[in-house]
């Protein structure tokens, strides 16, 4: 009898609870600015959580039962933790679909850390995150548009084609035509992504937590950071336009003989918000449309020329850093200028400015000491500024070649092409043979280094990744490209410095030595060209 009672008494308080939470529940909702808005973001985080948490659950179960009593280096394990990893991926694709906003964000950011996660979460994540991001409805766009501006958008604009010519992950693009005329692009932020922000990157720290307690070496809880702090200037608009402006204002000013060949579209700041962004409607071929590119008279490899220098000016000299550019944000048109040999010569239209880093004075100087040094295996240099930049002496030769995707033989080889990836299956084998064998010991680096350090590395691998799809392999033109820059940037720091006439004789003579090593490379590169197009 006094045990009935007792739970007769423990049910009447979880009745009378569950009334006052929801009642209390109920009260918030209703009293909130926007009770619709609040009573659907109250429903979905708690789902998203439940989701991340099993997801976590799941992925984790399965590498530990999977490969459980498995000989470590063993064929059997080799293929089994293969299956493994295109599982996972597979879970983690169908995650980031789910719970869309900054789940996308994450998986785009993981389908670009080529050889620093399994190949086949990178695969499974580039192959659908770029394309295939939600798409928000029109009524949705609507309410963005009376929330920011007070109108629907077919009042703001002559014309609004409520169809949208692409989706990412936290906003879609619409053609329009202003009242004036003027053909535009109008960026509408994914509705509620700014309310639930920080309740998702909370939830996504439930995951990348969960793992590294199961899995010490997989620590990738600096993304986390990287994304606290990078998402709430990405959804804010009016940043994305301000960063726009800058970037040209510091081709004009620093970069003057490629500033006619980079450019980014004009800004309607009347038209604009920190959930709109109206801009100039921008036309030409994607920068990895081979195909295009050819039909428009450009050529892929002066695309790629063109994609080195801009980036590596922005690193180098600007240190102000365009730090997502995958395919999608990288579109070319002809200039109007033609080379040589009567070819059209590109011009590089920078698109989605959301997210840059800048590098201060001392990571700018030491990012373009440490490429010139790789460029010039100077293995000394290598070592000296990647431990300035936070590698440490013991992982300085992995900073490199993670830098390079080239193994540390390779780094400091003298030939004049030692950093060049052919892209052959081979090549890929090696670096994905390297990812494998030291997991542990770059999830330590990524650890160690700075965040905007970090943001170079995902800007080099889009980079590499374009580069790839342009060429088949990585270019020894690039590399003198980054050779060049790096080294310009390292001789004018060094020359804005107070020094002395010995000091001031050093720099010249080693900037005399600069050009001379460029000067036998680009001849090396010359005979390189010559001795190929004569085996054709």
């Amino acid at each position: 009898m006094a045990a009935r009672s007792l739970w007769r008494t423990r049910a009447r308080l979880l009745v009378v609870g569950s009334a006052v939470c929801g009642g209390s529940g109920a009260a918030f909702i209703a009293s909130s600015e926007d009770p619709s808005r609040t009573l659907k973001l109250c429903t979905n985080i708690p789902v998203r959580l439940f989701r991340n948490t099993v997801t976590a659950a799941s992925i984790a179960f399965d590498y530990e039962y999977s490969l459980s009593g498995l000989a470590e280096g063993s064929n059997e394990r080799a293929k089994v933790k293969h299956e493994v990893h295109l599982r996972s991926a597979q879970k983690l694709q169908e995650l980031c679909f789910k719970n869309g906003g900054i789940y996308i964000k994450l998986g785009q950011h993981i389908g670009q850390l080529d050889y620093l996660v399994p190949e086949e979460y990178v695969h499974t994540m580039r192959e659908s995150m770029l394309n295939k991001c939600p798409v928000s409805s029109y009524e949705q766009v609507c309410e963005v548009f009376k929330k920011e501006v007070g109108e629907t958008p077919d009042k703001v604009f002559a014309e609004f084609d409520p169809v949208p010519i692409a989706s990412a992950s936290l906003a879609q693009v619409h053609v329009a035509r202003t009242h004036s005329g003027e053909k535009v692009a109008v960026k509408v932020q994914h509705s509620h992504l700014t309310d639930s922000a920080a309740a998702d990157t909370a939830a996504v720290g439930v995951i990348v937590n969960t793992l590294h307690r199961i899995f010490p070496s997989f620590d990738y809880r600096w993304l986390l950071d990287e994304m606290s702090e990078s998402l709430p200037k990405e959804l804010d608009f009016m940043v994305e336009a301000k960063n726009n402006e800058k970037c040209l204002d510091n081709f004009r000013k620093i970069s003057p003989h490629i500033a006619e060949y980079v450019y980014a579209p004009t800004i309607y700041w009347n038209l604009s918000s920190s959930k709109l962004l109206t801009m100039e409607f921008m036309d030409g071929a994607q920068v990895n449309d081979v195909a295009k590119l050819k039909k428009l008279g450009i050529q892929p490899y002066e695309v790629s020329k063109l994609v080195s220098q801009t980036f590596a000016e922005m690193m180098f000299k600007h240190g102000f850093v365009h730090c997502d550019p995958h395919a999608a944000n990288l579109i070319v048109r002809p200039s109007g200028k033609r080379n040589i040999y009567g070819k059209q010569k590109p011009q590089l239209v920078l698109l989605d400015h959301g997210l840059y880093k800048e590098l201060d004075f001392n990571t700018r100087f030491n990012y373009a000491s440490l490429w010139k040094a790789l460029v010039f295996s100077d293995a000394n240099a290598i070592k000296k500024h990647s431990e300035k930049l936070g590698a440490g002496d013991d992982l300085y030769v992995l900073f490199a070649g993670i830098l390079t995707m080239r193994p540390w033989k390779q780094v400091i080889d003298t030939s004049v092409d030692h950093l060049v990836i052919q892209g052959t299956k081979e090549d890929r084998s090696e670096l994905q043979m390297y990812a494998s064998q030291y997991f542990p010991q770059i999830s330590e680096l990524l650890r160690r280094l700075p965040r905007v350090i970090l943001l170079m590395l995902k800007t080099n691998d889009c980079l590499r990744s374009v580069n790839n799809e342009l060429l088949q392999g990585s270019s020894l033109e690039s590399f003198l490209i980054i050779g060049k820059v790096s080294s310009e940037a390292v001789l004018e720091a060094k020359w804005s410095e107070k020094k002395s006439l010995m000091r001031w004789l050093n720099v010249w003579l080693e900037g005399l030595s600069v050009e001379a090593r460029l000067w036998v490379m680009q001849f090396a590169l010359w005979v390189l060209q010559v001795r190929k197009a004569l085996t054709l």
